[in-house]
């Protein structure tokens, strides 16, 4: 069982504004100190490149670079060498489209993606469409806030990609992609599935061979990580028969005047200096997950949601309008809403200049999904294990006082 107060005493940030109440986790997490400790560690004792040097501390830098590819893989259920750094899942999805995506996506095909998807999961597969002249379909949500199951209306024998997010960053719905995945590859088994599993990481266990997806991204900062660090995993048999994404140093096996040789996977898509102290501390965060216990988290999360949930309807009743709805159902810690009459951004800009209460008022990089649902914007509550039932207290009293100066 998760005390968010000790845990509290981990994350420097709550000694440094004593008074913060952050409820934006959805956005970026906050980093305890082992995470920032091994920043200073890299910078102050073994700041040097990787791969390349034969002295010491670069062989230092190396060891311990490589150590995080093998903590993510564990943490995912996959294989080291299946584990590609990015700079953000943004960069891992673009990689696809502009290399698999490029090379099998042709005229008339079609790339399947869901109303519920950030944009990250959404632009680059619409361009990639407009590139190829290919046909771009949207799966839509149910109205409480599932995507829809009926798949044989838009997956066919044409469709090169399903584009799904295992978790939603508005919804917060965890969506049951085994079998949605499982379903698809019936209709067609050359289907290839990219899943966006950003907001799914951090708060749920997740295990990228039972999911049985081609290809799984996430970032490091959504996980108490640093920022500038994207995590993709692909199947061997996928990332050994894509071309580079870019070229220069580091991914590279040989180059003459008129020939290079590429390196293999996954140095072929890392190219030049990476984050390295970014990724080195993000083993740190993997390991502080796990001493917690992922399903700790999940436990936590869920119960935080339902009393949140029940706090905003008893309240403020109708007034107050859920996105996705009310009822109960498997989700991450996040609950986006509106305020009748009222719109997000004033919510949230008292919220913090009154009680300073840290949320997200806007669309969340989810524009389709806001216009589906009737909505142009929302204020959005995330939480993570370092927040507790008075937080949503604060929150509600909070709440309060902006309807009044607002109203």
């Amino acid at each position: 069982m998760i005390d968010p107060i000790v845990l509290q005493k981990d994350f420097p940030i709550f000694s440094y504004d004593k008074q913060m109440i952050y409820l934006d986790s959805a956005a970026t997490s906050l980093k305890p100190a082992c995470v920032i400790n091994k920043l200073t560690e890299y910078y102050s004792q073994y700041s040097a490149n990787i791969h390349r040097g034969i002295y010491k501390i670069s062989e230092k830098a190396t060891e311990e670079y490589e150590m995080t590819r093998k903590e993510t893989a564990d943490f995912i259920g996959a294989q080291s060498q299946e584990i590609i750094f990015t700079r953000n899942t943004t960069e891992s999805i673009n990689l696809i489209a502009y290399t698999l995506g490029e090379k099998i996506v042709h005229a008339n095909d079609s790339i399947v993606a869901s109303y519920m998807e950030h944009h990250s999961n959404f632009v680059p597969w619409q361009q990639l469409a407009k590139r190829k002249n290919a046909l771009f379909t949207m799966i839509p949500c149910t109205l409480d806030g599932k995507i829809h199951r009926d798949l044989e209306k838009y997956v066919t024998k044409r469709t090169k990609f399903l584009c799904l997010t295992l978790a939603s960053n508005v919804l917060g719905t965890i969506n049951p992609l085994p079998s949605i995945i499982e379903h698809a590859k019936r209709i067609n088994p050359k289907i290839i599935t990219v899943v966006d599993a950003a907001q799914a990481v951090p708060h749920i266990h997740t295990d990228v061979k039972k999911l049985r997806c081609d290809f799984f991204a996430f970032s490091a900062h959504k996980m108490l990580g640093p920022t500038n660090v994207g995590i993709l995993w692909g199947k061997a048999k996928h990332l050994s028969a894509m071309p580079p994404f870019l070229f220069g140093g580091g991914m590279i096996k040989q180059v003459t005047k008129n020939r290079t040789i590429f390196a293999d996977v996954p140095s072929r898509f890392e190219a030049g200096t990476p984050g390295i102290a970014e990724v080195i501390a993000f083993k740190e965060a993997v390991r502080y997950i796990k001493k917690i216990g992922i399903d700790a988290i999940s436990s936590h999360e869920k119960n935080l949601c339902q009393y949140l949930i029940a706090s905003l309807i008893e309240n403020f009743g109708k007034r107050c309008v859920l996105l996705g709805g009310s009822k109960p159902r498997n989700r991450v810690g996040v609950v986006s809403l509106n305020i009748k009459d009222i719109h997000p951004h004033d919510i949230a800009a008292i919220l913090d200049e009154r009680k300073h209460i840290c949320v997200r008022a806007g669309h969340h990089c989810t524009l389709p999904l806001h216009s589906s649902l009737g909505f142009d914007s929302s204020l959005r509550i995330s939480m993570y294990m370092y927040n507790s039932r008075n937080d949503i207290d604060n929150l509600i009293s909070a709440l309060h006082t902006a309807i009044s100066i607002l109203s």
